[in-house]
């Protein structure tokens, strides 16, 4: 017991920061805009300490059941983490009808041209060429243009009198895909997710494996169970930390996604460098699709239920992201190898997501 606790000591600092800033909040948001602003810095630094250590555990469980379903509860649990932020911050006062929308795009954004052109990039800087299953790659793309097609594209054209027929359809819609995408995914076709690569010389070392699941899978419930809260206390400073500035609204939703995605961003960077690519798409695009999958659904019955409705719809300048983003993907995933300058064409277009946030676009 000694030695587990020993371990999760990061995990026991982010926990304690977790607790400070529950007790500290409202001091905090009186002090003014840079008090908010500088707790608010300080709980996702807690944040990316708890993040390190689900990580960690995610990374033993996918060691231990393989692939997808390792890397399919690392992309349930970031999922969860947002839905439980998206829906608290939604209930606020004062909050941006378009916060779901703009923090959906911002993730499916973070995912693909982030995560997996940073990823893409390191790793082929490193090795060359790195490959996966082309089947995994192709799966998750149509699924990811179909869900945000759906839910993302075609609300521009319902009318406002309307909405609540075609929210509930996408409620239906998405749980559909999910449902049959899920059993296929762990079913008979989960091969498609799972890659076979050469054992290296001399073996490869796992020592973390030496854990039991229950506990890694006990830790990694914690660790998301720390960071929602520490997302909770920093999403009310830094909103309360933002306000009268003229910072882009679109900048909280990008928090959110970070937030969420943390133990994601981690977990890929070290399969990348490891050579195992295959981890990383199912990392990066299971993330995308779970995010729009999931997250819409969910929170498109908390609009049902409260007779607001909040815009889904994207802006022109989103839609032409997400349109090259999927295109880009399309052609850079479909050989089942990927490397260097196909991580820089992904990463360059993240660049160009922060540049029009930044613009207000």
């Amino acid at each position: 017991m000694l030695i587990l606790l020993k371990s999760e000591m990061l995990l026991g600092v982010a926990l304690v920061f977790a607790a400070a800033g529950f007790l500290l909040e409202h001091a905090l948001l009186q002090a003014g805009q840079m008090a908010a602003l500088a707790g608010a810095a300080v709980l996702v630094f807690a944040i990316v300490l708890a993040s390190l250590r689900v990580a960690h555990h995610a990374e033993v469980l996918a060691a231990k059941v393989g692939d997808p379903y390792g890397t399919m509860i690392l992309t349930l649990s970031a999922v969860l983490v947002e839905v439980i932020i998206l829906a608290i911050m939604m209930s606020g006062e004062e909050i941006s009808p378009t916060l779901v929308r703009d923090t959906i795009y911002s993730a499916v954004m973070l995912d693909i041209n982030g995560i997996l052109g940073l990823a893409a990039l390191l790793g082929g800087l490193k090795h060359g060429e790195q490959s996966y299953n082309d089947d995994s790659s192709r799966t998750y793309s149509a699924m990811i243009l179909t869900a945000m097609g759906i839910s993302m594209i075609v609300p521009e054209f319902v009318p406002q009198a309307k909405w609540h027929f075609y929210s509930g359809f996408t409620v239906v819609a998405m749980v559909t895909l999910y449902a049959v995408f899920l059993k296929m995914q762990v079913g008979v076709h989960s091969y498609f997710f799972s890659y076979s690569y050469p054992k290296r010389e001399g073996g490869e070392k796992h020592p973390p494996e030496n854990e039991p699941v229950s506990v890694s899978i006990t830790i990694l419930i914690i660790g998301i169970i720390i960071i929602g809260a520490l997302a909770e206390i920093m999403s009310g400073l830094l909103t309360a930390g933002l306000k009268g500035t003229g910072a882009p609204p679109v900048l909280a939703a990008i928090v959110v996604a970070a937030i969420s995605a943390s133990p994601e961003i981690m977990t890929a960077m070290r399969a990348a460098l490891a050579n195992r690519m295959q981890a990383v798409v199912n990392i990066a695009l299971g993330a995308s699709l779970s995010t729009v999958i999931l997250t819409v659904p969910v929170m498109e019955v908390i609009a049902l239920y409260t007779g607001q409705p909040f815009i889904m719809a994207m802006t022109p300048v989103q839609t032409v992201m997400v349109t090259i983003t999927l295109i880009v993907a399309a052609i850079n995933l479909n050989d089942g190898e990927t490397n260097a300058i196909e991580g820089m064409t992904h990463f360059v277009l993240f660049a160009t997501f922060v540049m029009l946030s930044f613009l207000g676009l």
